[in-house]
C-alpha cells in the first residue's frame, strides 16, 4: 500500500520507512531537515532510503498548510504514520513555539488531509510524557492523564485529543502510540545515550540528573518499529462495550485506539550507564545533576493491551540494543 510517513529523516521515521518498504510498501516521506540537531546525520538516514524506487522524498514542513493539503491532493496515500513533531522536553522550556507550530498545527494539517482524502487510519506518535505527574507504575493508557509536566507533554496529550475529535465527527481511524525513551542505532544525538557515548569516548564528564535515580522504559527502535508496523495494518475499530458513565481514555464510540509501546521493563539510570562503560570498554566521570525541569523520576509502560490485541511485547534488552547502539556509533564516526 501507499503509506506517508511524516518524519522520514528523523530516527524512527527513517527506520519506520525502511521496513515498510523491505516489505514491499510504497513510502511517501515527508521531512523538513530541519536543525533542531545535526541535518548532517538526517541527510545519512536518508541516503539509505533515497535509491529505493518505491521511496518518494518530500522536503516539506508538516506546518505548512498549503503545501500538505497540495501533497495529500497529489499522493492520495491510503495510511498516515505521522512522526514529525519538535521532540525534547528540555527544549520546550527554550522554544515554547516550535512545539505549537509543529506538534499542533502541523498535526491538524495532518488530521485535515486525512479526513479530506479518506485516509484509511492514521497512527500517530504520542509520548510516555503524556503521564507527567502520574506515580502509579507500570502506566496503563487507562488511566487519566491531565497532568503534563511539560509543554511537549501537553501538545502531545493535544495529540490525542485532537485524534478523538476526528474520528468522532469523520470516522476517521486514528491510533495514537505513547513511545518509551526509544534508543538504538542512528539515534537522535540529543538524547542520553548519544551524549553520554560522545562525552566517555571523549574523556569528558556526563551530566547525570536527579543523581542517576531515574528509571526509564528503555525501548529498541526495532521493538518500536515492529509495534508501529502491526497497529498500522489494523485500523482502530470502535469499542462497542463504550459507555459514557465510565469512559475509557484508551478506547472510544469512534474508530479511535492509544497503546502504550515500550518494554514493559523499568531500568535505573546508573544501571543504563554501566551497560554503556562495558560495552566502551571505559568507565565515565558522572557529574551528578538534580531532576530538571519538566523531566519525570520514573516511566514504565503497562502494554497488556498491545499484547492482547496485537500478541506482540517488545522484548530487546538493554544489554543487546546499547551494544548494537554502540558498533553503530564507532562505525558512523570512524572511532577506532
Amino acid at each position: 500500500m501507499k503509506v506517508l510517513v511524516t518524519g522520514s529523516a528523523g530516527f524512527i521515521g527513517a527506520a519506520l520507512s525502511r521496513r515498510l518498504l523491505d516489505r514491499g510498501d510504497e513510502v511517501v516521506g515527508v521531512d523538513n531537515l530541519n536543525d533542531y540537531y545535526d541535518p548532517a546525520l538526517k541527510h545519512a538516514r536518508l541516503a539509505r532510503l533515497t535509491p529505493h524506487p518505491n521511496f518518494t522524498d518530500v522536503r516539506l514542513d508538516i506546518a505548512d498548510r498549503a503545501g500538505i493539503a497540495e501533497l495529500f491532493d497529489r499522493e492520495k496515500p491510503q495510511r498516515v504514520v505521522n512522526l514529525a513533531a519538535q521532540a525534547g522536553v528540555r527544549y520546550s522550556l527554550v522554544n515554547p513555539y516550535a512545539y505549537v507550530e509543529t506538534n499542533l498545527v502541523g498535526f491538524t494539517n495532518i488530521l485535515e488531509g486525512c479526513r479530506h482524502h479518506e485516509v484509511d487510519h492514521l497512527v500517530y506518535a504520542s509520548s510516555s510524557s503524556v503521564y507527567g505527574a502520574n506515580t502509579n507504575l507500570p502506566f496503563s493508557v487507562h488511566d487519566n492523564v491531565d497532568h503534563p509536566v511539560s509543554l511537549y507533554a501537553a501538545t502531545k496529550k493535544a495529540n490525542e485529543l485532537m485524534a478523538h475529535t476526528y474520528s468522532h465527527l469523520y470516522g476517521l481511524p486514528t491510533t495514537g502510540l505513547r513511545f518509551f525513551t526509544v534508543y538504538g542505532p542512528w539515534g537522535r544525538p540529543d538524547m542520553a545515550l548519544f551524549l553520554f557515548t560522545r562525552n566517555i569516548l571523549a574523556g569528558k564528564p556526563i551530566d547525570v540528573f536527579n543523581y542517576g535515580n531515574h528509571r526509564r522504559d528503555f525501548t529498541y527502535v526495532d521493538d518500536i518499529v515492529e509495534g508501529v508496523v502491526r497497529v498500522l495494518d489494523r485500523p482502530a475499530e470502535a469499542n462497542p462495550d463504550w459507555s459514557g458513565d465510565r469512559p475509557d481514555s484508551a478506547t472510544s464510540y469512534a474508530p479511535y485506539r492509544l497503546y502504550n509501546i515500550g518494554n514493559n521493563n523499568t531500568v535505573e539510570l546508573r544501571r543504563y550507564i554501566e551497560v554503556l562503560e562495558d560495552c566502551l570498554g571505559k568507565k565515565a566521570e558522572r557529574n551528578l545533576l538534580p531532576l530538571q525541569p519538566g523531566d519525570v523520576p520514573d516511566t514504565f509502560a503497562n502494554v497488556d493491551d498491545l499484547v492482547r490485541d496485537f500478541d506482540y511485547r517488545p522484548g530487546t534488552p538493554i544489554e543487546v540494543g546499547v551494544q548494537r547502539f554502540v558498533d553503530w556509533y564507532l562505525d558512523y564516526y570512524g572511532v577506532r
